[in-house]
Order: C-alpha cells, then structure tokens, then sequence
C-alpha cells in the first residue's frame, strides 16, 4: 500500500512568519500536534510540533509572540506520497517521529502519522512495529 492510499490530504500548515502563538492555537484548532511550516511557494521548510513549542519555546523563556521559524525543526523529514507504508513506518522508527509530511515535486500535498497507519487494517504491523521502536528510549534511562 502507498503513502497516499492513507495519508491525511487535507492539511493545513503554517508559515515562517508566523508567530508561536498562531501556530499553538492552530494546533489546538485542529487539534493537531504538529504544523508543517512552509515558504511562500508551499514548500515545506520545517515542522513545528507541540514538543518544539513546550521545550524550546516555552523551555526556553522565549516569548509566543516571536515567529515560529525561531522554534520549529529544520529539515524536516518527509516522504514521497508513492513511497510505500513500509518505508514510512521505517522512517518513522528511525528518526522516532510521528508524523511525516508528505512532499511531491517540493510541494506539501499530505501528512502521514502514525495514526493514518493505525486505521488502516492492512498496516496494523508497520504502526505496531514503528510505534514500539518510536518509544523506545532513545538513550538509556538512568
């Protein structure tokens, strides 16, 4: 099955310009946790995500009113939206994220999480398996 097959094609995103708190109330609208933030052209630039927003933006005593190019992750990871599931739930596992933006030709066109996984009977294994290792520790509890 591909990424397109279960991806949520209807998403919205943030900009560069815009500011923590715009982004923090369009997740909760959403009720989302995470933004792909793109440019002008719609190109994805970065992602801002609810643990971006709780420990660098609030962490780090930086105000909401300042742009969210300040705390959002660079160089997102994304995928091809004819990737298939695997690939996915294997990029998911690898980098322990949750949610991918779906990129075809530079444009944003989806986001696949976790979820979209889940849902689907057919990728019950690929969201158990990149679940499991997306929670595992990434570095030894002490």
């Amino acid at each position: 099955m591909k990424v397109k097959d279960v991806m949520t094609s209807a998403v919205s995103y943030g900009r560069t310009d815009d500011t923590i708190d715009k982004i923090a109330k369009q997740m909760k609208d959403l009720d989302v946790g995470s933004i792909p933030i793109c440019n002008n052209a719609q190109n994805v630039v970065g992602i801002a995500t609810d643990r971006d927003i709780v420990t660098r933006a609030i962490g780090d005593g930086i105000d909401p009113s300042e742009k969210v190019e300040k705390i959002m992750s660079t160089e997102p990871i994304s995928i091809s939206p004819e990737a298939h599931v695997n690939e996915a739930a294997d990029l998911m596992a690898r980098y322990q994220i949750r949610r991918l933006p779906v990129v075809d030709n530079g444009k944003l066109v989806g986001v696949l999480s976790i979820g979209d996984l889940a849902v689907r009977n057919t990728c019950e294994h690929e969201a158990g398996k990149a679940l499991s290792d997306i929670s595992s520790p990434s570095r030894p509890m002490l």
